[in-house]
């Protein structure tokens, strides 16, 4: 908040004085975070038989208040897309042109004052091609806010994952599937998730932060390697939520 001197203001007189007084006394207007992923590169591939991975990102944005409550939470989802080794993508500009497929479309989600917000990525090399786009499908459909008691899937005392917390963000949504056990065939390549505190960004005067998260690990023989980064934009635009 500005802070003005009485001295100052004493010397001024009328609506002048009035504006200023109003002035230092001016909320600061509250911050809306959207998350949009950036860009992923493949260093390594999780299938060296077939030369590509077929792969699918799943995101989410939970808020909390000051005191700690579930306020809100959103999600979104990206492909399923054919990846090489090598290949690099930049995830905000390119899909691969089939019907419902396409950039990664950021999420948004009012951070409250003096609270927090989670953002949270899953990337999966998917088995089953047909169900992994049924899902993502769901994913894009349900693509609001759930605000209110459905948010309260996401107990603040819980020790969250990023893969929990983007389960979490689906049922809360109405989806109604368990990310666990729907990929259970599947392979988790990678989970990432940052906690930002409302207070901490505006002090820092931060309103963008980008995230990079390296996934490595073995599958059998098949090594893989992927680099992801996701962006986090802080506008004070304001969303209005949709109750479910």
């Amino acid at each position: 908040m500005l802070s003005i001197p009485r001295s100052f203001i004493a010397r001024l007189s009328g609506p002048l004085a009035l504006s200023v007084v109003l002035l230092s006394c001016a909320p600061q207007k509250p911050l809306t975070a959207e998350l949009q992923p950036h860009s992923l590169h493949a260093l390594n591939l999780e299938e060296t038989v077939s030369q590509r991975d077929e792969l699918m990102l799943a995101y989410s944005l939970a808020s909390y208040d000051a005191q700690g409550k579930p306020v809100g939470v959103v999600n979104g989802g990206w492909g399923v897309e054919t990846v090489r080794r090598g290949q690099r993508l930049d995830l905000a500009a390119t899909g691969s042109g089939a019907p419902g497929k396409g950039p990664a479309q950021p999420i948004r989600l009012a951070l409250p004052r003096n609270g927090r917000l989670v953002a949270s990525l899953v990337l999966i090399e998917v088995d089953d091609y047909n169900r992994a786009n049924q899902f993502l499908d769901q994913i894009r459909r349900v693509h609001n806010v759930v605000a209110g008691p459905a948010a309260f899937l996401l107990t603040a005392t819980e020790v969250l994952t990023p893969l929990k917390y983007v389960a979490a963000g689906l049922a809360a949504s109405g989806i109604g599937l368990k990310l666990v056990d729907q990929f259970d065939d599947d392979d988790l390549l990678g989970q990432s998730s940052a906690d930002l505190r409302e207070a901490d960004l505006r002090a820092k005067k931060q309103r963008f932060v980008r995230i990079p998260a390296t996934f490595k690990g073995q599958n059998l023989r098949d090594v893989f390697d992927y680099q992801l980064e996701y962006d986090i934009l802080l506008r004070t635009a304001q969303i209005r939520p949709a109750r479910q």
